[in-house]
């Protein structure tokens, strides 16, 4: 099952799917120019038993017509079976959609982007994969409030992967701060970098805060009310009583509740790129679903369905 450290970056391209053109700059691929950045299906199973579904799919287009697909894969460890499953990804996008393709993989450390990285023979003379990988060291630092303001999606991924450690601490001060700019839909970027710490970088961020609030410090308002509501001490006594007693338990249903909500965003996320309206109690109906089974059967369907009534059927 994914886990929240998985989930997070996926989360983060639903909200923005121009995120990937974003990361691919960083490494050095020249990106087409483009004026939409539109989730795809990412289920690339063929009529055999084997299931194939990448992590997520962006299309990026120019005037309505794709001119760069990206596969991105979240890994956090190697896996040698997919060796095997992204050539078939690049090669059934790539049918699907009739324009280049890229495969973006992130990896949270740099002995798996380092195994990630490895050249693909696909056995065809001249015909080999190099995927594009994004381990720690390519997550910009972001401290400049500016720049976080301006690209929070980005900034909460710098929080998350710089904030394993204490050198970490100011990109995830600089990210809260950046919120207290940003319209309410954005607050939640705050407990999605809170549930990725470790514990001794939770504690240490609410003790800043709360110090940085006594001095008048100008701080998220949305960091503010969290303190004052005490979220805070709330979620650190959660997380070491967690530990203490059954904490398995908690996260197994934190995270198929998560999944879940991914699922119903990511329906919601397609049918408006695709330009289909939903009547109100549809959308209610979505984002009520708990049922992962049924919430991935209405992903896919929603790559080809033409209105709402299509998708119940």
């Amino acid at each position: 099952m994914p886990t929240q450290e998985h989930e997070y970056l996926i989360e983060l391209v639903r909200n923005r799917p121009s995120l990937v053109a974003t990361l691919l700059a960083g490494t050095g691929v020249s990106v087409p120019t483009f004026d939409e950045a539109r989730l795809g299906n990412a289920d690339f199973t063929d009529c055999t038993p084997t299931e194939y579904r990448a992590d997520s799919v962006v299309i990026l287009c120019k005037e309505g017509t794709p001119v760069s697909a990206v596969v991105l894969e979240v890994q956090r460890e190697p896996d040698t079976r997919k060796r095997w499953s992204w050539p078939v990804y690049l090669s059934t996008l790539r049918a699907r959609t009739k324009c280049p393709v890229l495969l973006l993989v992130f990896c949270e450390d740099s002995r798996t982007a380092r195994r990630c990285a490895e050249p693909i023979e696909m056995g065809h003379p001249r015909w080999v994969l190099h995927p594009i990988v994004i381990g720690p060291d390519g997550i910009p630092s972001i401290i400049d409030l500016g720049w976080a303001v301006d690209q929070p999606e980005l900034a909460t991924v710098s929080a998350i992967v710089h904030g394993q450690s204490e050198a970490g601490l100011g990109n995830i001060l600089t990210l809260f701060e950046a919120l207290g700019q940003l319209p309410e839909e954005f607050s939640e970027y705050s407990d999605l970098v809170l549930s990725c710490l470790p514990d001794f970088m939770l504690d240490k961020v609410i003790r800043e805060l709360r110090m940085a609030m006594a001095t008048d410090h100008p701080r998220s308002a949305v960091v503010r009310a969290w303190l004052a509501e005490g979220r805070a001490e709330g979620k650190a006594q959660g997380m070491a009583e967690g530990k203490a007693q059954g904490k398995a338990e908690g996260k197994a249903e934190g995270k198929a509740e998560g999944k879940a909500e991914g699922e119903a965003k990511a329906v919601l996320l397609i049918l408006e790129a695709r330009g289909i309206s939903l009547p109100d109690e549809a959308r209610a109906r979505i984002l009520a679903c708990t049922d992962l089974h049924t919430l991935e059967s209405w992903v896919r369907k929603a790559a080809t369905a033409e209105s709402a009534d299509e998708l119940f059927l």
